[in-house]
This record gives C-alpha cells, structure tokens and sequence, in this order.
C-alpha cells in the first residue's frame, strides 16, 4: 500500500474540541506548514484530547487514494 504522511500542527481548545463531540462538525480542516490544506475525520482525534484540548505536532497519514488512515503525534 502507497501511504503518504504530512506533518500539521494542532491547537484546538477544549471547547472547540466540545463541538466536535457534539456533533456540529465532523472533520478536522488543518493546513500543513507549507499551506496544504487536509481534512479529517473528528473520531482521529479521540487518542489525543487532553484536558485542556489538543496541541501539538502530527503526522497524517493517507493511503493511495487520499483516505484518511491514522493521525499520529510527534511532538508537543
């Protein structure tokens, strides 16, 4: 399988989290450094809410066809 990774940086505050398991939206639109846009689906960040939200450095990962297969984190 052909998988592609793009690195983004996340900060999300709680309550911008909230919507998310509220319902109101259901991907993630990130941009990565050098301006890419990607989305993804809300359930990827389950692993990664803490208390106060998520923040720090991912790694996308896609497959051939542009679907979503893991967000992994890489650093705070």
């Amino acid at each position: 399988m052909n998988t592609q990774r793009l690195r983004i940086h996340l900060t999300l505050s709680a309550d911008e989290v909230l919507r998310y398991y509220r319902g109101e939206v259901d991907s993630v639109l990130a941009r990565t450094p050098d301006g890419i846009s990607v989305r993804f689906p809300v359930e990827a960040l389950r692993p990664h809410v803490l208390r106060n939200g998520v923040q720090g450095w991912f790694e996308l990962e896609f497959d051939g066809n542009r679907k979503f297969v893991a967000l992994h984190r890489i650093s705070d």
